[in-house]
């Protein structure tokens, strides 16, 4: 980086790179310390170079004549058209997602056997099982990797009206939890399901109750049936929510600049003061350059690069 041989996204590919613990997060972070956004970027800075340079042209030589008439035909068309590919760039699924996992929030009553669930998807006793109800009283994470994506399983406190104080405040962090997921495990009566278009309505102890025909699926815990369809769902609905193979996964630093920069083409857009819309364009441009690295960023450098482990 400090010889100019990778830029700042690059490096950031890098720390992803040795942070990469699924084969979702590997091809995503090769993806960026390649130099696919780095691409980006540089062929957005080309375009906006040069429509600033129409810009400055007709500013400096034109005389007091109206600026939008002796502007190039096109120029407001090819800035809207660079502000639309950033837009759509921008509404794409981001890297967070793919760093943190997917959080798949298993929801319902006491007793439902959701910390069997869990413990079965993440292959590990992450969660304390007993035939007690209300065992689980917080919440507890199990990120693992299912079908070489990164999942965060969240085991909660069953749903339930309850004088326990100890209990009601975890059945309240459950709530909170059911709010911020982005796929819902419910293994209660589907009619109470609180989230239902998030939500895969699971049937457990699929091998002590009849089949219940109103549920998505049936499962058991305990003789994996339906355990192999369960995980093809999570899997399913996980790729609508992490970045595509081969697409740039955007981190909060990336997204941050990128918005500044599409609001400064906005504001270009709709200057009715050439000289403002100039201003507007050449902040635009700082803008992706701290993208990789050209400007602004001295503040996160020590950070960034303290991650990486330097051998002698």
């Amino acid at each position: 980086f400090q010889n100019g041989r990778i830029d700042l996204a690059e490096a950031e590919g890098l720390a992803d790179l040795l942070a990469a613990e699924t084969e979702a997060q590997r091809r995503a972070a090769l993806t960026l310390a390649g130099g696919a956004l780095s691409r980006l970027v540089e062929e957005w800075q080309q375009r906006l170079l040069g429509l600033s340079a129409q810009l400055e042209a007709v500013l400096d030589f034109s005389d007091e004549g109206d600026v939008e008439e002796q502007l190039a035909a096109g120029w407001a068309e090819a800035l809207a058209s660079l502000a639309g590919e950033m837009g759509a760039v921008l509404a794409k699924p981001k890297g967070e997602r793919l760093r943190d996992g997917v959080r798949v929030v298993i929801a319902g009553p006491p007793n439902a056997g959701k910390s069997t669930l869990v413990n079965a998807l993440a292959g590990r006793d992450a969660a304390i099982t007993s035939a007690i109800a209300g065992t689980t009283r917080d919440l507890v994470e199990a990120p693992t990797a299912i079908g070489g994506m990164p999942f965060l399983l969240i085991d909660t406190a069953g749903l339930r009206e309850s004088d326990d104080e100890i209990e009601t405040i975890g059945i309240a962090r459950a709530e909170r939890s059911l709010a911020a997921a982005d796929i819902v495990l419910w293994l209660g009566e589907p009619k109470a399901c609180p989230d239902r278009r998030r939500a895969i309505i699971v049937q457990p102890k699929a091998d002590l109750a009849r089949e219940d025909v109103s549920a998505d699926l049936a499962v058991s815990a305990v003789t994996g049936a339906g355990m192999n369809e369960l995980v093809r769902l999570l899997v399913e609905r996980s790729k609508a929510l992490l970045p595509a193979e081969g697409e740039v996964a955007l981190n909060s630093r990336h997204v941050a600049a990128l918005s500044e920069c599409l609001g400064n083409l906005a504001a270009a857009a709709d200057a009715q003061n050439p000289l403002i819309a100039s201003e507007e364009l050449r902040l635009a441009r700082a803008a992706l350059d701290r993208v990789t690295g050209r400007a602004g960023v001295e503040d996160m450098l020590d950070a960034l690069f303290g991650s990486f482990c330097i051998g002698k």
